[in-house]
């Protein structure tokens, strides 16, 4: 079974990538960069990835453009539901290039991360599956969420503080 992974960072990636590897899946990871801030920001977690894809021989297919007005655009004036917006669009190009591919599942790091609505990117990837006609794979990476994190440190890997928009990176400093 082929599955494309959304890839938000490396850090993310490591448990959720073993654990469907380990599961006898044929991974393939997707970078998705249009809402991550400062572009600078953007260009590590990349470099990381690939870095890290290359160790364990992931192959990557990395968005191109880098369209941080239009994310801006989409989420203005909703702010306080930007991450549906965000879970939405990245899942969305996610499943649409796993039908181009003719993968058998999209999935995503989101679902790893202990910091994000999980509830919320399980509805939205099911209701894309069904709207794209591909199936989403859920899986509840959070019971790695140690293990992928010591793997990263022991790797010495980039490990950003925040999921990657402008308004989340406010909220990491910004404490007015």
């Amino acid at each position: 079974m082929k599955v494309l992974i959304h890839i938000c960072c490396g850090s993310c990636a490591i448990y959720p990538v073993k654990s469907l590897r380990d599961d006898g899946m044929e991974v393939m990871g997707f970078f998705y960069r249009h809402n991550i801030h400062p572009y600078t920001e953007c260009l590590k977690r990349q470099e990381t990835l690939q870095n890290y894809a290359d160790q364990i021989d992931l192959r990557l297919i990395h968005q191109d453009g880098y369209d941080l007005e239009g994310f801006i655009q989409n989420v203005v004036y909703r702010e306080a539901d930007r991450c549906r917006y965000c879970y939405h669009d990245r899942l969305r190009s996610t499943a649409l290039l796993a039908k181009r591919g003719k993968f058998d599942y999209f999935t995503t790091t989101l679902l790893y991360s202990k910091f994000q609505n999980h509830e919320l990117v399980k509805i939205t990837g099911e209701s894309i599956a069904k709207s794209i006609g591909v199936d989403f794979l859920y899986q509840d990476f959070r019971t790695g969420w140690k293990e992928g994190v010591q793997t990263s440190k022991d790797l010495g890997m980039y490990r950003q503080q925040y999921c990657g928009c402008i308004y989340s990176e406010k909220e990491r400093f910004y404490k007015g």
